[in-house]
């Protein structure tokens, strides 16, 4: 029998930096607590921000893991319409799209809870 799971949204595990270079953006993901880290490894997946992202039809997602610091870093191409000078939209700095990787919905053992950040949501 498996532990019991909750699924929180990744702010809850973790926090985001973010970069924008032409039409690409550079996403980190950093731990709250090194608990996590494992959990971020095998759910926060290139497949898994793709999906995230598809409706901004990324060219392609590359994760670059950097374990001593229990970060990872996205690099996703063609996602800002054009880049930041180029698009029409107003909100396409790269800076923009890490809450929408941080509103990515995570599974954490129950056991784990106590080291989420933030309040739970009521939804």
């Amino acid at each position: 029998m498996s532990a019991p799971t909750i699924h929180v949204p990744l702010h809850r595990l973790a926090h985001g930096r973010t970069g924008d270079k032409g039409d690409r953006s550079n996403i980190s993901v950093i731990a709250w607590h090194p608990v996590f880290w494992p959990l971020l490894v095998e759910q926060v997946t290139e497949e898994v921000v793709a999906r995230q992202f598809a409706h901004r039809r990324p060219a392609s997602v590359r994760r670059h893991l950097l374990p001593r610091l229990q970060a990872m870093n996205f690099v996703i191409d063609q996602v800002l319409d054009g880049g930041v000078n180029d698009a029409l939209n107003l909100d396409s700095h790269g800076k923009a799209l890490s809450y929408l990787l941080l509103d990515l919905v995570v599974e954490v053992p129950v056991e784990h809870a106590a080291h989420l950040v933030g309040p739970a949501r009521d939804d």
